[in-house]
């Protein structure tokens, strides 16, 4: 059996999506089973998910998920993608030429809603020498942009989307998966060094003009090694602001962390003991900028001076 996903033609990957187990892919600790008789969904795995490992039939498959298309009459006039769940269709649909970036989002929210053995955070998370930075913050703050080009520099990438935080060790689980861009982020990091691989573009979605980037082969390969994390930082992009980083207390990281948790309140004090051992043992920040080449190194020194 191959060992990866990038080592199938593009004709045997449409043949496993339309079969009974699918497509099983290691996300981590995890195993997606994702099934699809959209070609647009194959071609999409084959450019995001190429380096990542197969599992095979026999393996336990954590999350199955399926990004189908309508019926006869939909596949002509205006095709649809629609998500399921095992057997439960959470979003509507959209259309066919979203499936990709709906089989992402998707996925998002399976492992925010079913990983509940996690603190989960929405944030990006990257490792440099051994250390974890998480990036909390809400869409629209740059976030992905910051997550993509540090990626590209040589950070590991733990997530763009979800900080899974080990609820006995207070480690961060690794789920490495394709950066999401929106609007002007995509042509930005296309330009950016390291040969960063984009996925197809989906036009005129709810969060506009939407692409994801492939996550560096080093990172899917490192997907089972935990990090300990060691920085909280809150980004804010703004055009034509200029740099400006504020360190916080523990009371100001913890209530802004909580604010951009899923599943916090559900885990009552455990989530509460969880989330203060993440921030006694991590330095807090807020960074406004207006430019990667303001943040980027002036994030780079903090991270050198205080691992």
């Amino acid at each position: 059996m191959p060992a990866t996903l990038g080592e199938l033609s593009i004709g045997e990957v449409r043949a496993h999506l339309l079969s009974r187990e699918g497509i099983r892919l290691r996300m981590g600790r995890f195993v997606a089973g994702i099934r699809s008789n959209l070609p647009a969904v194959a071609d999409g795995l084959s450019t995001l998910y190429h380096d990542y490992p197969l599992a095979d039939a026999q393996a336990f498959c954590d999350y199955p998920v399926e990004v189908s298309a309508g019926g006869p009459l939909r596949r002509m006039v205006r095709p649809q993608a629609i998500f399921r769940f095992e057997g439960m269709q959470p979003f509507k649909p959209l259309p066919g030429s979203q499936a990709v970036a709906m089989l992402e989002w998707g996925l998002n929210w399976v492992f925010t809603n079913h990983a509940q053995h996690y603190l989960i955070i929405h944030a990006a998370v990257l490792e440099r020498d051994g250390l974890g930075l998480i990036m909390a913050a809400p869409p629209g703050s740059g976030k992905s942009t910051l997550c993509a080009a540090l990626a590209l520099r040589g950070w590991r990438l733990l997530s763009d989307e979800l900080a899974m935080i080990g609820l006995d060790d207070g480690l961060l689980m690794p789920l490495p998966r394709p950066v999401s861009l929106k609007n002007q982020s995509i042509d930005i990091v296309r330009q950016l060094p390291g040969q960063p691989v984009i996925g197809p573009i989906a036009h005129d979605t709810a969060k506009g003009t939407v692409a994801h980037m492939r996550a560096p082969r080093a990172s899917v390969e490192a997907a089972l090694t935990p990090v300990q994390p060691r920085w909280i930082l809150f980004p804010q992009f703004a055009a034509g602001h200029a740099l400006d980083i504020e360190a916080h207390g523990k009371a100001h990281t913890f209530m802004q962390l909580v604010s951009n948790s899923f599943n916090y309140p559900r885990l009552g004090v455990t989530g509460f003991e969880a989330m203060g051992r993440l921030v006694d043992g991590c330095d807090g920040y807020t960074a406004r900028y207006g430019s990667l080449d303001q943040i980027v190194p002036a994030l780079e020194s903090i991270c050198t001076r205080s691992a």
